[in-house]
């Protein structure tokens, strides 16, 4: 009696489902999602379509459509949506050079996010910063120290930033056949990079040259690579045209050269820029139809309340509203909002996921990974744990805020340099800790004992920095004169003033520990200290991290992914979009730390360098280089082998450098490795003065490094290149 039941409750539940999948065929798993998604927008009236083009897409119950909103953050963690892991920001994994790593990281983010996705659907939360279409990365180059929101990018180097960019948008799409296990999105495109203030209604003109070596490759590579699913459009314009209504951009380089087929957002009021930041339409309708015309299908902000309006005057096509349409669903069925909930096996992940021991772990391996030390006179570090007595201070020494930066989610276990070194030394050190020094501003009590202290030390850790306070973006700077972005990149005044106080007390060597999200001048203050790291902003378990290589567990591996110029008077203009002058590629001025620079606990030396060919061919195989390095130290190490095109001739136009590839090598001590790299022939090919990829043909030398391949790097302690000379022909 019993099974009959239960095979009568089988046969309801089954002949329930047939019947809502052929009244709503959408719902039926056998077909394919285009079929679907064409097959849900046909159903639509012409006021429920133009309801989804909007980021926070309304229900249409009759449909078993649900609400969504698209907006979600992931750019080192789940962001704005509670409890999260925080990992250390974009500038720290470019730092890293290790796309595997990042990889890992944007698996755990998307692990977290599926997980948080099942439980915000469990209570109706479908607003903003719940779903699973994350816009990010951010993959705009870093071409100038001053822009507050480099630190949300992975560097200055177009190759780099598509390395890491890439691993990212794979670790948070999956690798599923059918599904995706969140949506990434590639920002902003294009040409984007400050000045804040002028962001809405700026017009970039880069010369041609340097749009296809410099601003566009990133994007290229997460496009025709990872397969990103999203692109976000620029506020800003580019030759003219504002960015999300710019044929050139979105018609003829992102969907007709690159093959893009996803969803294209705006960026948030971007639309709104169009009418009132640019001046290039009369009225929202036309505004709506620009933008949309040339692909744009997403809109956040308000200008597509007035989509209807646009397709009634006839701005808008109808057929072509539903094929944009298709695409915007095409992602949501990729994503399993359609289907059963145990047809998708990534919602099978548990909320244990979730900030969870191995996440923790991992962000304090790439934390550590992460940290470049940039000085270490007389081998100050790694400190004993066992010494008598130390001093931490410093405006950021205590500071959970220098951990986060922007864009970023919650933990209840937020790691300061001051836990972190805490937990390390032993229980006799005479550990003492005061502040000393507001962030921005001088202190107003004059009897400040702080700077006194380090009388009576054998070591003082100062912690010096910026934070999100100061640079970021245009909306939360909230300390910024400049709207989030540096018109100096000295360090605050007060803190100068302290680190000079610090210096003429101390007994023991000082040693700095730098928060950044960017390049800092350090020309004033380099030689009052014995030692300097750079920890950026490391996430919520940045404290032990710094801890770990202060100490000596952890060998610091972290290399520069910017240059570091010794003041503001190195850089061009900040609104000049050229690139001449600027970053490792283009820039002849000495700088105080160059790209690629990071030092570590002991020495390595390179040698036997070959390759397969000494000369080139552009129909010829690729170049194969090979290289012995060995740990001339009793230390195990981690370092980051670099390659470089270096020109014989420029012939006014190439790089002076450009990163062809790099590798992370682990060492024991005193072991030999070799070590190969491949680099693909089409990686030969430059950008000549018309903006078109060709095989320059002259003289270059191939350079590997630990650092860029210059007269500073050896000067700061970079190890001797090995080089080889290579013709093009």
């Amino acid at each position: 009696m019993r099974l009959v039941f239960c095979t009568l409750i089988t046969l309801i539940i089954c002949s329930n489902v047939n019947a809502q999948t052929e009244e709503k065929p959408w719902f039926n798993e056998s077909f394919s999602f285009e079929k679907r998604a064409r097959l849900l927008v046909k159903a639509m009236t012409l006021e429920e379509k133009c309801s989804q083009f909007i980021s926070d897409a309304k229900a249409i119950q009759r449909l078993g459509v649900p609400e969504y909103n698209w907006w979600n953050e992931s750019l080192h963690g789940v962001a704005r949506n509670g409890k999260a892991t925080i990992f250390p920001q974009g500038i720290a994994m470019g730092a890293t050079f290790s796309p595997e790593l990042i990889k890992k990281v944007a698996s755990a983010i998307s692990d977290e996010a599926r997980a948080k996705f099942q439980v915000s659907q469990s209570i109706d939360n479908r607003g903003k910063y719940s779903g699973l279409t994350f816009w990010s990365p951010n993959v705009n180059l870093f071409r100038d120290p001053r822009w507050g929101r480099g630190q949300e990018t992975y560097g200055e180097d177009p190759y780099l930033m598509a390395k890491i960019g890439v691993a990212y948008v794979q670790g948070i799409q999956g690798n599923h056949p059918k599904y995706l296990k969140a949506a990434a999105c590639a920002k902003h495109f294009a040409v984007h990079s400050g000045p804040e203030e002028l962001r809405h209604s700026f017009n970039a003109k880069p010369s041609k040259l340097d749009l296809y070596e410099t601003y566009l490759p990133a994007f290229e590579a997460l496009v025709t690579e990872a397969k990103v699913e999203g692109v976000m459009g620029a506020y800003n314009a580019v030759y003219d045209e504002p960015a999300t209504s710019s044929k050139f951009l979105l018609n003829e380089i992102l969907q007709d050269k690159w093959g893009f087929n996803g969803y294209i957002v705006s960026d948030c009021g971007a639309l709104g820029d169009i009418l009132n930041g640019h001046k290039k339409a009369n009225s929202a309708e036309e505004a709506a139809a620009m933008a949309f015309n040339t692909g744009v299908n997403l809109n956040c902000g308000w200008v597509y309340e007035n989509l209807k309006k646009a397709v009634e005057k006839g701005y808008v096509k109808e057929k072509f509203l539903n094929q944009q349409l298709e695409k915007l669903f095409l992602t949501r069925f990729k994503l399993g909002f359609f289907d059963k909930k145990e047809s998708n096996p990534y919602n099978s992940l548990s909320t244990t996921v979730i900030n969870s021991k191995k996440h923790k772990d991992l962000a304090r391996s790439v934390a550590q990974k992460s940290i470049v030390l940039l000085k270490n006179k007389n081998n100050v570090l790694p400190l004993k744990k066992d010494i008598k007595s130390l001093y931490v201070t410093g405006a950021f020494s205590s500071s959970t805020n220098i951990l986060m930066a922007n864009y970023y989610g919650m933990s209840s276990n937020l790691v300061t340099v001051l836990e972190g070194v805490t937990d390390k030394v032993s229980l006799g050190t005479s550990l003492n800790y005061r502040q000393g020094v507001l962030p921005f501003t001088q202190n107003l009590n004059p009897k400040n004992w702080a700077p006194h202290v380090a009388k009576e030390v054998e070591a003082t850790i100062l912690v010096a920095g910026i934070s999100n306070e100061i640079e970021g973006e245009e909306v939360d700077a909230i300390a910024s004169e400049h709207k989030g972005d540096r018109l100096d990149l000295k360090l605050p005044q007060s803190q100068i003033d302290y680190i000079k106080q610090i210096s003429k007390n101390k007994k023991g060597p000082l040693i700095l520990v730098i928060g950044t999200g960017s390049a800092v001048s350090l020309e004033e203050v380099a030689p009052l200290v014995d030692a300097i790291l750079v920890m950026w902003y490391p996430g919520e378990q940045g404290g032990n991290a710094v801890a770990d290589v202060l100490f000596g567990d952890v060998a610091p591996s972290g290399h520069l992914p910017v240059t570091f110029p010794k003041h503001v008077s190195q850089l061009p203009a900040f609104d000049d979009y050229s690139m001449k002058g600027r970053t490792y590629k283009y820039m002849k001025k000495e700088p105080m730390y160059p790209f690629g620079f990071g030092l570590t606990y002991g020495d390595i030396s390179l040698s036997e360098i070959n390759t397969n060919t000494n000369q080139l061919k552009k129909d010829g195989n690729d170049l194969e280089v090979s290289l012995t390095v060995e740990n001339d130290s009793t230390n195990a190490l981690e370092e980051v082998l670099q390659v470089y095109l270096v020109p014989k001739d420029t012939k006014g136009f190439l790089p002076i450098y450009a990163l062809k590839n790099f590798k992370r090598v682990v060492l024991k001590p005193k072991e030999k490795q070799k070590v190969t790299f491949t680099i693909p022939n089409e990686n030969f090919l430059q950008t000549n003065l018309k903006g078109e990829k060709d095989w320059i043909k002259g003289t270059y030398k191939i350079m590997i490094n630990n650092s860029l391949p210059s007269k500073r790097s050896s000067a700061l302690g970079a190890t001797k290149p090995s080089e080889v000379i290579l013709e093009l022909k």
